[in-house]
């Protein structure tokens, strides 16, 4: 099992068990515990497609046997009342399933049709779009693949697998050499291979980082495109650059224009609207 299903596994868990409780009483209340019956997951919204390998895993993970057949995949277009998925096993797992299954595909759909928009973009530029960790509690691993699904890539997951000098960090370590300088020498002795990343608020702050060194990726956060095309003149390729900052479906054609490796936008998360779906029973 890979690291992603074992962090998908135990979101399941919790999330059922924060649902569930005691039990689903509403069902235990009316529907005997070996009735069997079938459910279709209803499109109601036109979007990208995603979540329909995480809703397999949550029946599953309530009934490994359960018959499971998709007729849409993961990043697909969707349109409105096409089936994208069938499944069929106890009413119970159906039922206690429900509302999570739907929860994480509405979510994550709205993520990846957001994403899709910006990389529909993108095309014909080498600028990548990246997320950020402006991402729901508890949920990060999952929206952050709704962003992969709809076309842009991941950022860090966390605090711990990259290093990022922020503003706060700079400051508080007394400026741009001296974060760069011990984050450079705990990467050494502690962490080898984890790459630094800093961000700069000025054309002065990039030329001092290009100056001193030992960064890998230079953020350049609310520059105006001008300002981004003289910073990538000062940096020439030396070091990875991205733009952050106030980039929105108005203007990330402008930052791409630029040239810069990468563009960074919370908003293909946090301001995502879930699209609508529904899972019918078939009665047969």
């Amino acid at each position: 099992m890979t690291t992603y299903e074992q962090k998908l596994s135990f979101l399941i868990q919790q999330a059922l068990q924060e649902d569930i409780g005691d039990g689903d009483h509403s069902t235990i209340s009316c529907i005997p515990s070996d009735a069997r019956g079938k459910a279709i997951l209803k499109i109601k919204e036109e979007g990208i497609l995603a979540g329909v390998n995480v809703a397999e895993k949550i029946f599953r993970q309530v009934e490994p046997d359960i018959v499971f057949k998709t007729y849409k995949e993961d990043g697909e277009t969707m349109q409105v009342n096409e089936t994208a998925f069938e499944v069929e096993g106890r009413v119970h797992t159906i039922l206690q399933c429900e509302r999570l299954v739907l929860n994480c595909m509405q979510r994550m759909s709205g993520i990846a049709t957001l994403t899709g928009k910006y990389t529909d973009k993108l095309k014909g530029f080498r600028t990548r779009l990246l997320d950020t960790r402006k991402t729901t509690p508890n949920f990060r691993l999952l929206e952050k693949e709704a962003v992969r699904i709809g076309g842009g890539f991941n950022h860090r997951m966390g605090l711990y697998d990259m290093i990022m000098l922020k503003d706060n960090h700079i400051d508080y370590s007394g400026g741009i050499e001296k974060a760069l300088g011990k984050a450079y020498n705990y990467v050494q002795t502690r962490k080898p291979r984890l790459k630094i990343e800093i961000e700069t608020r000025s054309l002065d702050d990039v030329k001092r980082v290009v100056a001193f060194g030992k960064a890998d990726r230079i953020m350049l956060d609310n520059f105006m495109p001008e300002q981004i095309v003289e910073a990538l003149q000062i940096i020439d390729g030396k070091m990875e650059t991205e733009a952050s900052g106030g980039i929105d479906l108005e203007n990330v054609v402008d930052y791409a224009r630029t040239g810069v490796d990468f563009i960074s936008a919370g908003a293909v998360i946090h301001h995502a609207v879930g699209l609508d779906l529904s899972l019918k029973a078939v009665l047969t």
